[in-house]
């Protein structure tokens, strides 16, 4: 199995790349991610991923179901970028005037899409469900409540959660992990 993701990986690399490149063009703050969402329904549609959105306003959960019964597994990416103006030179530098992904969100839901395309791939060898939460207003006012309270962790339940965090200061391949809650607000 392991060979099988990282040979989905490798064949999807190039496509994650150019979401992300795209969504670090056109960042968009707390609830206003309209675009950012219409992006990542653009690719659920064309990987046939069923998923509800305009939960907490521009909040997106996708599911994948296996072919078994079993647990579900929901995987979270934050959407939203900062009021801050991008100062670089690069080929995708952010085109919306004093708004760039400056915290790595941009790379976030290109990983949450890469995922993906590869569950998707194998849900046939997949126990269970794969929930796929793209969660608004990371930043500040907080979308992961109001996504709570429209019932995200139901039909069918979670029994467990990942998000992760794109950290620069760390090498490419390096993963960090902890027992329990990292950078959660209580």
């Amino acid at each position: 199995m392991n060979n099988i993701i990282k040979e989905l990986a490798k064949k999807n690399l190039e496509k994650v790349v150019k979401i992300r490149r795209e969504l670090h063009e056109y960042p968009e703050l707390a609830f206003k991610e309209f675009k950012t969402a219409a992006l990542i329904k653009r690719e659920l549609d064309l990987l046939n991923i069923s998923y509800k959105s305009e939960i907490a306003g521009t909040g997106i959960v996708a599911l994948i179901e296996g072919k078994e019964k079993g647990k579900t597994v929901l995987l979270r990416a934050d959407m939203d970028a900062l009021p801050i103006e991008e100062e670089t030179e690069s080929l995708f530098k952010s085109k919306n005037k004093g708004v760039m992904h400056a915290c790595c969100h941009d790379g976030h839901v290109a990983g949450l899409l890469g995922a993906a395309m590869i569950l998707n791939e194998i849900k046939d060898k997949i126990k269970g469900n794969i929930k796929l939460v793209f969660q608004p207003a990371e930043e500040g006012p907080g979308g992961a409540k109001p996504m709570i309270d429209e019932g995200i962790l139901n039909n069918p339940k979670v029994d467990v959660a990942f998000g992760c965090h794109l950290w620069p200061g760390y090498s490419a391949g390096k993963i960090l992990i902890k027992d329990g809650p990292l950078m959660a607000h209580p």
